[in-house]
């Protein structure tokens, strides 16, 4: 099974970092590929400038990082987002991921005049969201809605087509012991090895 890990934080210490080179540890352990997409380390343009867009409408794209995102998500069995929850949604870089890498005429194509998407992820039969957020859980998914599962789940990957979406929260890791968090580690390790 092939991977593809697309991380979003600035800061090489993160928890949210750690949590990524657990996922990989098990996942490669279970015999797996992994495919890395680390968006700070490559410079990423989160930016949908005019130039971005007037690619879009024809389905191409003007960055060359952008197009081999495009091919490395084609070829993945599985896709990976890690990120920390800023103001209940995803930072600006893997927004930028969405705008930019999941155009139509090459991640999906649409059905006129009904608009409906057909997905060109033939491969992708799963998609797993790992943050890190300072909102405690119970309000985060009753009092504000559980938006980035309605952003990542509903309003994306499941109009691709795919299924098996999961959710692996983590919150206020900072205010954790080192003890807890290195359990949080080990069971992140323990759950990407379960194939």
């Amino acid at each position: 099974m092939r991977t593809l890990i697309v991380l979003d934080h600035p800061y090489e210490g993160s928890f949210t970092r750690a949590l990524v080179a657990a996922a990989t540890e098990g996942l490669t352990a279970a015999g797996g590929e992994v495919d890395l997409i680390d968006l700070h380390a490559d410079g990423f343009d989160p930016v949908m400038h005019a130039a971005d867009l007037e690619a879009w409408r024809r389905g191409e794209s003007v960055d060359p990082m952008v197009a081999d995102y495009q091919q490395r998500l084609l070829a993945a069995d599985r896709l990976v987002l890690a990120f920390p929850i800023w103001w209940e949604l995803m930072p600006a870089m893997t927004k930028g991921f969405f705008d930019k890498v999941l155009v139509k005429g090459v991640v999906y194509d649409q059905a006129k005049p009904d608009g409906l998407m057909k997905t060109r992820l033939t491969r992708l039969t799963r998609v797993t969201l790992i943050t890190v957020m300072s909102t405690p859980d119970l309000a985060y998914r009753v009092v504000f809605g559980n938006p980035i599962t309605k952003a990542v789940f509903r309003g994306t990957f499941r109009m691709l087509g795919v299924r098996r979406l999961s959710w692996r929260n983590h919150c206020y890791p900072a205010g954790r012991t080192p003890a807890q968090r290195a359990a949080i580690l080990a069971r992140t390790t323990a759950a990407f090895q379960k194939r």
